[in-house]
């Protein structure tokens, strides 16, 4: 289904309910409103497999727009709204948008790309105007409300949030269906989650990231109601539960980690009864994390793993998981292979680079190179996220790092997040980094920044501390030989960490 059919049946129904203002969108104006900018494209000049992109915070219309440029047949990218002029101007001229659709709140940054992005040829903006922008209301309102005559899928060209150097564009192919086909996610969604148009779906993340962006789409598909956060606070949280009733959600483990550092008085006083199905995903949840959720849940959360690249699925049900902790998934789409750096096949517990062999096709826009350093070196078209793991004798899989952060000491190999997982789950500690420094001797020895619960605790005795609880639990090697402490660490707003840039500092300044 989409909004349109769904507004016909049940008009005033919400499609979006803001958290934090309480504004409401019901299907009908979500149809109504993606139908204007629908015809605004079309008037524009835009055809089918033409570029959009929109920079926007948790919007109201958010989730309009995309609708608008997914029932054109377009590639539309939605953008951080954390951007700064460089990293926003190479995304937008990258992936060749013809209009950019960005919000007041946000104009300075909007604006100062004009220069950079000569090719868009419309700029809206939400919420007031500013040089170089047309009104987006006054824009739309001159158009009708009813569907477009060529009506068709059009499909998202995400970029990756940079964790590993320059953004990259995950271009797939179109899928020139009609507008009421299912996709693979939707027949996923439904066949592991089972959610009807009586759902209520509450949305945590920012909307411009892939997961939310696309299931908060596929509830609307539904007939759901979706509820969006305009940022993530832990107990408000657990508040919107109660308030509307959810019935399925998704997070991440950091998110799971501040909600169990709450009080205990705090997570008992609100009814999370409601609560159906919470799915989790993005990085590896530490276990004791993952355990301590179930306890407090019950066997209602799921994990799937997945990329923007749509190379392949993976999905660990509750009980799966309960069998085997630690896995992220057994594979639903394609095969997972595990090879070595040169491509070769390793057999079951064996760890290396994590390959999907399945039919999917991307490409990194405009970087061929990009493109093939995710490819297999033996030419057989599987393709890789980066990550480290191995496969377990049933099947599942287990990540132990991604392939760029990985320490070798002494010659050693050491996978940083076994030393995260363990340290993320002190109650000092509010949220942590672990990553290779030089060494002369050694070649790189672990390095762990740490950002505490309490900037007041920060010194040489929780840092003493600290190393002692992880070579508790981890073989030394494995573990921090020193501790700094940072106010905050550089987290991406869908949990994702920015490890690269501290990295990066360090070996700047020694």
């Amino acid at each position: 289904m989409y909004p349109g059919a769904i507004a016909a049946v049940t008009p005033d129904k919400p499609a979006v309910i803001m958290a934090g203002s309480g504004q409401i969108i019901t299907y009908r104006r979500l149809d109504e409103e993606s139908n204007r900018l629908a015809h605004l494209f079309r008037a524009a000049g835009l055809r089918p497999g033409d570029h959009v992109a929109f920079m926007l915070a948790n919007h109201p219309l958010f989730l309009a727009i995309a609708w608008a440029a997914h029932r054109s047949g377009l590639y539309y990218t939605a953008i951080s709204s954390r951007l700064q002029t460089d990293e926003l101007a190479y995304i937008v001229d990258n992936c060749g948008a013809r209009v950019f659709i960005s919000s007041a709140d946000l104009a300075e940054v909007a604006t100062s790309i004009a220069a950079e992005t000569p090719g868009v040829e419309l700029r809206l903006m939400l919420d007031g105007t500013a040089e170089g922008f047309s009104s987006y209301e006054e824009a739309v309102a001159a158009h009708p409300v009813t569907p477009i005559e060529d009506e068709v899928q059009g499909a998202d060209m995400l970029y990756s949030s940079g964790t590993t150097g320059r953004p990259k564009g995950v271009k797939p192919a179109l899928p020139e269906a009609p507008l009421d086909a299912p996709g693979t996610l939707l027949r996923l969604v439904q066949g592991l989650f089972a959610p009807t148009s009586d759902s209520v779906y509450l949305s945590p993340a920012p909307l411009y990231h892939a997961a939310p962006l696309r299931y908060c789409l596929t509830f609307q598909r539904l007939g759901a109601t979706v509820v969006v956060m305009e940022r993530f606070d832990p107990e408000r949280y657990l508040e919107l539960v109660e308030r509307y009733g959810v019935t399925h959600t998704q997070l991440v483990p950091t998110m799971f980690i501040k909600l169990l550092k709450l009080p205990e008085e705090t997570r008992k006083k609100y009814d999370l009864s409601s609560l159906q199905c919470a799915v989790h995903a993005a990085a590896p949840c530490p276990v004791p994390v993952k355990e301590q959720m179930i306890d407090w849940w019950g066997p209602i959360v799921h994990e799937y793993y997945a990329g923007t690249e749509g190379n392949g699925f993976l999905y660990a049900s509750p009980q799966d998981w309960l069998q085997h902790r630690g896995t992220v998934g057994r594979s639903l789409l394609g095969t997972v292979r595990i090879c070595d750096d040169d491509g070769a096949e390793l057999p079951v517990g064996e760890r290396g680079t994590v390959f999907f062999d399945s039919r999917a096709r991307f490409e990194y826009h405009g970087d061929p190179d990009k493109t093939r350093s995710v490819q297999d070196p033996q030419g057989r078209g599987w393709t890789t996220l980066g990550d480290i793991g191995y496969l377990d004798a049933d099947g599942f899989l287990y990540l132990t790092d991604r392939r760029s952060y990985m320490i070798i000491s002494g010659g050693v190999n050491i996978y940083p997040q076994e030393a995260e997982n363990v340290l993320s789950i002190h109650p000092k500690v509010a949220d942590v980094a672990v990553f290779g420094i030089p060494d002369e001797e050694m070649g790189e020895q672990v390095k762990a920044v740490v950002q505490p619960a309490s900037m007041d605790e920060a010194g040489p005795a929780l840092e003493a501390e600290l190393i002692a609880y992880c070579r508790a639990h981890l073989a030394h090697y494995k573990c921090p030989r020193s501790v700094d402490f940072r106010e905050e660490l550089p987290r991406h707003p869908t949990g994702k960490l920015y490890k690269r840039l501290l990295r990066d500092e360090y070996l700047r300044h020694g």
